[in-house]
């Protein structure tokens, strides 16, 4: 198996990049902006000599042939991509406005759609194939202060499900993974694991990790993390004027997604 995986240089990328290696023998291209840790990765990896590292930020003009180009040095055979690099910057739209929306969907969603029309080429000649996004329980159920990074994880969601529709006679299968709140380097979540009552509902980037490898090689439309979350989407489903109710405190300081990203930043207040 030859699996593509970004934001790879901690978090989920990197749980999914060792998962990969350990137990599904895949060489991998990983790809991040931290070349450094890119490289301790993957000398940590399983056949080490194998793997490709790709530093480059993805939302960089360039990026998609720069990803492309490593492919096809690498062989240009693709099994598996999975888009995970992402951010959040939390902030209300009347003080951090359009600016923090269009970088939310800059990186959380544009960005995979570059990499993946530049890569899907190599998936269908390698068919059968996998996309798997890595989008958010926030994706389904959305709250104050983060309008912005739901807006793109909602946007990846709809798009998923249409390019599954798109590339199934192709034999390109496009899945997507929702993890609730999980404890990465981005998203410590210190404020649900320093609460006895709700560190329960915090996961890990190896629980993460293994919905992403389980939602390709089974090929499931959408996997929940922890698979309680679920419930969430259901009720906001049939219920939203309940779950509006239920969420009208407003914003929070707690991140309302996992790590699929390298760094959280605290947006600039518009002057």
């Amino acid at each position: 198996m030859i699996a593509l995986v970004t934001g790879a240089s901690s978090g989920i990328g990197a749980a999914t990049a060792r998962l990969l290696a350990r137990e599904h023998g895949a060489e991998l291209i990983v790809v991040a902006r931290r070349e450094q840790r890119l490289r301790e990765l993957v000398r940590d990896l399983d056949g080490g000599d194998r793997h490709t590292v790709v530093a480059v930020d993805l939302t960089s003009p360039a990026a998609p042939a720069t990803v492309a180009a490593a492919v096809d040095q690498a062989g240009g055979r693709l099994d598996l991509l999975v888009n995970n690099a992402g951010a959040a910057w939390r902030g209300r739209f009347g003080e951090s406005g359009y600016e923090n929306v269009r970088r939310h969907m800059e990186l959380n969603f544009e960005a995979v759609l570059r990499l993946t029309e530049a890569l899907l080429p190599a998936l269908r000649a390698a068919a059968p194939s996998a996309i798997v996004n890595v989008g958010s329980t926030a994706g389904k159920v959305t709250r104050g202060n983060s309008g912005a990074y739901s807006a793109s994880k909602f946007a990846l969601g709809a798009w998923s499900d249409a390019l599954y529709l798109e590339e199934k006679p192709s034999g390109v299968h496009v899945g997507i993974v929702l993890p609730g709140f999980a404890a990465t380097e981005g998203f410590p979540q210190r404020e649900l694991v320093d609460n006895a009552r709700t560190r329960w509902i915090v996961s890990t980037p190896e629980k993460v990790a293994a919905a992403i490898v389980k939602t390709a090689t089974e090929r499931k439309a959408e996997v929940f993390v922890p698979s309680p979350y679920r419930a969430a989407a259901i009720l906001r489903a049939i219920a939203p004027g309940l779950v509006r109710r239920a969420l009208s405190g407003g914003g929070s300081a707690i991140t309302p997604a996992t790590g699929s990203n390298e760094v959280q930043i605290q947006p600039r207040q518009t002057e």
